[in-house]
């Protein structure tokens, strides 16, 4: 019976799907709009080949898999569409969420290291700007903080001060 509640309430949000037209349906207009996808919706009737290949293709994506090409053709209108696509918004954030049970994947992520600068490292850091000329004067470093440049300390030679 939970289970029959959390359809209803889920099926509640469809037709806003549709009004804000974040839903993109076929599996080439998904490929096509990869930067664009919150998550995938495939047919609980889909071949396992064609699955296997949905899988691998949207690795990256949360792919779920529920409902039957009737209830695609009710809630959506789509005729025949076995793979449907959300875009990223607040509305797919929450239609995910409560489809995420029938999550068939656990999306890749990225083996990225954390790097963290530290508890010293809060600001921007005052990074030196070694610059010379050829009149024979020096500037010392010039700090560098985040946007702004302090100004450069030029000192003379001493046989030029005279």
């Amino acid at each position: 019976m939970a289970n029959a509640a959390t359809n209803r309430s889920v099926e509640r949000l469809f037709p806003f799907v549709l009004r804000a037209g974040i839903l993109m349906i076929g599996r080439e207009t998904l490929g096509r709009n990869k930067g664009k996808l919150h998550f995938v919706l495939i047919t609980e009737d889909i071949s396992e080949a064609v699955r296997a290949e949905i899988l691998a293709d949207f690795k990256h994506y949360p792919v779920v898999q529920h409902y039957g090409p009737a209830d695609l053709e009710k809630h959506f209108g789509v005729k025949g569409a076995k793979t449907l696509g959300f875009r990223k918004s607040g509305l797919a954030q929450s239609i995910y969420a409560e489809l995420k049970e029938h999550r068939i994947n656990q999306p890749v992520t990225s083996a990225k290291t954390n790097i963290s600068r530290g508890p010293a490292a809060v600001g921007p850091s005052p990074i030196p700007i070694m610059s010379g000329s050829a009149s024979g004067t020096t500037q010392e470093p010039t700090e560098c903080r985040g946007d702004k440049l302090a100004e450069p300390r030029i000192s003379r030679s001493r046989n030029e001060e005279a």
